[in-house]
């Protein structure tokens, strides 16, 4: 089977689709949860199944680190590592080695980083990002690439920009061609149109099986963001695969996918179940709030989570207040089931027709 995309359905620039790979078949528009170290946080593998999730991401820089990347394809790659048999999507590393690394050398060649664990440096080119995710045998390959974060000056954003297409051409041709994989190049140019238009010819040039949008999330604002949305998702292919990389609230994602994009991930889901944040259809909950003490609701009731089919917000509200990590586990659960759910309306409300109504209801409840 070769890896495709098929546009079923537009409602306006919202899109209607399906990815084809090597573990199966993924809805978009599609959220993936962070499986950053080869597990999503405080959630079991059968649970994210059962969430409806058709697609989980992992990440190279953290697995080349820890455990490495030749223990994970002596295991027969990171499905098997880590029990999961759908499809998985690596992201390069570019983004931690900017936001984690302490001491850090970029040249055209490849960057120079020390650890964030214990300080020990280690040089990676995108060669060498494409081979990490070869062995760890993602459907998804991501191009290496630099991101800058926000605000960045015109000449550092273009600089960043083509150096993204240098090692955009070198990790196409590191990439090996398998049935069912794919990998995806990434939009660089942060909040310039002219680069980013610069960015998407370059990459469309070299032909990608995707196209993510990169530097974005990285500390603009929403409204920014939107901008940026509004004319970068036309100048990427219609008949490929886009993906916003590291994104994030409900409403920035279904503000996305009215601007065109089909894929998302980030952490937030877990990282506020783990604070004791609960994403509900009315809004967002802190858990930990003296009001739930004696709540005998569920978090949601139209939710089929583990959480809202069998306890209660004050249950809850227990759990996180006296730091037992099954209170961590079971919102970070809701919120990976409440973010499928989201997708699932979304996909719903495309192929009715009435995506817009469905984009301003939510908002009113937000």
């Amino acid at each position: 089977m070769n890896f495709s995309f098929n546009l079923k359905k537009s409602n306006n620039k919202a899109r209607l689709g399906e990815v084809n790979c090597a573990h199966g078949k993924i809805q978009t528009p599609a959220f993936m949860p962070v499986g950053t170290c080869a597990t999503v946080k405080a959630i079991k593998t059968r649970d994210i199944k059962d969430s409806g999730a058709e697609i989980i991401l992992g990440n190279t820089y953290h697995l080349m680190l820890r455990p490495g990347a030749d223990l994970i394809a002596d295991f027969g790659g990171l499905h098997k590592f880590m029990n999961w048999d759908l499809p998985i999507l690596t992201d390069s590393g570019g983004f931690q080695v900017m936001s984690l690394s302490k001491i850090r050398k970029i040249s055209d060649e490849g960057v120079e980083f020390s650890s964030h664990i214990d300080g020990s440096k280690y040089f990676v080119t995108p060669e060498e990002s494409i081979i990490i995710q070869n062995k760890l045998g993602s459907d998804i390959t991501m191009i290496f690439d630099e991101c800058v974060a926000y605000p960045a000056t015109y000449e550092t954003s273009k600089k960043a920009m083509q150096r993204s297409i240098l090692w955009a051409k070198r990790s196409r041709e590191a990439f090996v061609e398998r049935e069912g994989y794919g990998i995806f190049g990434i939009m660089q140019g942060s909040t310039f149109q002219d680069l980013r238009e610069i960015s998407a010819q370059e990459l469309v040039k070299i032909g990608f099986d995707g196209y993510a949008i990169g530097g974005l999330a990285v500390g603009e604002g929403q409204d920014i963001m939107f901008k940026v949305l509004d004319y970068a998702c036309d100048l990427l292919p219609a008949n490929k695969p886009r993906y916003l990389m590291g994104v994030g609230k409900p409403s920035d994602i279904i503000g996305a996918v009215a601007r065109g994009i089909d894929m998302f991930d980030c952490v937030m889901p877990t990282r506020s179940g783990r604070t004791g944040q609960a994403f509900v259809r009315s809004g967002v909950i802190n858990i930990r709030n003296a009001k739930y003490r004696t709540d005998s609701k569920p978090l949601d009731d139209q939710c089929l989570c583990c959480a809202c089919q069998n306890h209660s917000r004050a249950y809850l509200h227990h759990l996180v207040k006296t730091n037992e990590i099954l209170g961590a586990m079971l919102l970070s659960e809701h919120n990976i089931f409440y973010y499928q759910d989201l997708m699932k309306d979304i996909r719903s409300s495309i192929a009715q027709d009435n995506f817009d109504h469905f984009y301003q209801k939510f908002l009113k409840t937000q």
